[in-house]
């Protein structure tokens, strides 16, 4: 399966820069994975396409103002951290640029030494393994001293750090938020709850691997990044309630797809518990407990337009997304969403 059969020539203007005043006026694009018939919507429209007794999956991670500007100690040099996951305690595995400034034993320091990182090790792909130093709750330090983690395509800076959050985020720890989420409100979520839909809460924390691109001519030689997902007890039966029961799961987003999907077994049952992820859904997977998905438009080449193109099929993907981009929809992070049915 070559990693071009997954691409599409985006026009760089249709980048969404900046989030929308109102989450739900984005723009719908609906996409029946069986006929490839597309229709054209608003987002709050999504209501008109929910069913009584059908599942909303929605991911309640939290994104951490995770990247950290500072100095290196003893000198002006500029360094960018950016924290991908927590190893133990105040060990961090990070991102930093510049990496040839950051050997063992470098100390950094932000925010005129209110913390103070050392690198103790160099990890796979060059990343840093930092120990960080401080005095109080290192959360309320990051929240001061943090920046939103955007991803690169993004170059506005975020006026409201809120809009890169999902209005149901509880659970720090992503280095990305769930973007698919960003597109509901609170007023809109319980109409869909009034509508006897029930709302099903898992925990996938993303990662910066979400960004990146496929390397390989052979998409079957990608190795996928890992990411910690926990699913409850509660939610899980809520979840396999509605399968028994005849309803649909939809899941919002890539990332509670990939959650459910990595914990359900065969027999079709989602299991509670929690543990790392490395799924990699492409063509030819077979969906154990997913029927539907809400999700935004994804990077050509990247291994979500591999997943969507696995649930919808490679030839009505691309198709929707040529008409997206002839009905100038607004891409990625901050852009429009599809509904694949």
């Amino acid at each position: 399966m070559d990693v071009k059969d997954f691409y599409y020539d985006l026009p760089q203007e249709l980048i969404a820069q900046d989030p929308l005043e109102d989450r739900s006026s984005s723009r719908l694009l609906v996409l029946d994975k069986d006929t490839g018939e597309i229709e054209h919507r608003v987002f709050r429209d999504i209501l008109s396409y929910l069913r009584e007794g059908d599942c909303l999956v929605i991911n309640d991670t939290k994104v951490i103002p995770a990247r950290l500007i500072g100095s290196k100690e003893g000198t002006d040099a500029k360094i960018e951290v950016l924290l991908l996951k927590r190893r133990e305690n105040d060990i961090w595995e990070t991102l930093v640029k510049p990496g040839k400034k950051a050997k063992p034993g470098t100390v950094i320091s932000f925010g005129d030494g209110l913390l103070k990182g050392t690198v103790i090790d160099v990890v796979e792909e060059g990343n840093r393994l930092i120990q960080f130093s401080y005095e109080g709750i290192f959360e309320e330090i990051l929240d001061q001293l943090g920046q939103m983690p955007l991803p690169p395509y993004i170059t506005h800076q975020l006026q409201d750090k809120n809009r890169y959050q999902t209005v149901y985020a509880k659970h720090e720890g992503s280095a990305a938020a769930p973007t698919a989420g960003l597109h509901f409100t609170k007023e809109l979520l319980k109409q869909i709850e009034d509508m006897g839909v029930k709302i099903a809460h898992v925990t996938l924390h993303v990662g910066l691997g979400t960004f990146r691109p496929v390397k390989v001519d052979n998409v079957l030689d990608h190795h996928m990044h890992s990411e910690f997902y926990i699913v409850d007890e509660e939610e899980a039966e809520k979840i396999n309630s509605t399968k028994r029961d005849g309803g649909r799961v939809i899941c919002v987003g890539t990332t509670s797809c990939r959650t459910l999907e990595s914990a359900t077994g065969e027999d079709g049952i989602l299991r509670a518990g929690s543990g790392w992820t490395e799924i990699f859904i492409y063509p030819g997977y077979k969906f154990k407990i997913l029927d539907c998905l809400i999700t935004n438009f994804h990077l050509p080449e990247s291994t979500l337009v591999m997943l969507v193109s696995a649930l919808a099929g490679r030839e009505h993907v691309l198709a929707a997304y040529e008409e997206a981009i002839k009905e100038r929809y607004r891409f990625f992070s901050f852009g429009d969403a599809m509904f694949i049915m």
